[in-house]
């Protein structure tokens, strides 16, 4: 299961530590360079731009959430 669809598969406020221990768990598996992969995913139409955009959001959210700028 790719990392977008484990964040579609959690509700809001629904196990926040669940979400950081499977954010760690992809983390450490990650491999590459991210944008790189992300434009892959794109270009193969295996992620939406919608489903991008809703990524970028989330990430900006939990980057404030952890005390990033």
């Amino acid at each position: 299961m790719s990392f977008f669809n484990q964040l579609g598969t959690q509700q809001p406020m629904n196990g926040f530590q669940s979400m950081m221990q499977r954010f760690q768990q992809f983390q450490k598996m990650f491999t590459g360079d991210p944008q790189q992969q992300v434009q892959q995913l794109l270009q193969s139409g295996k992620v939406s731009q919608q489903q991008y955009n809703q990524a970028v959001q989330m990430a900006k959210q939990f980057q404030q959430m952890m005390g990033g700028k």
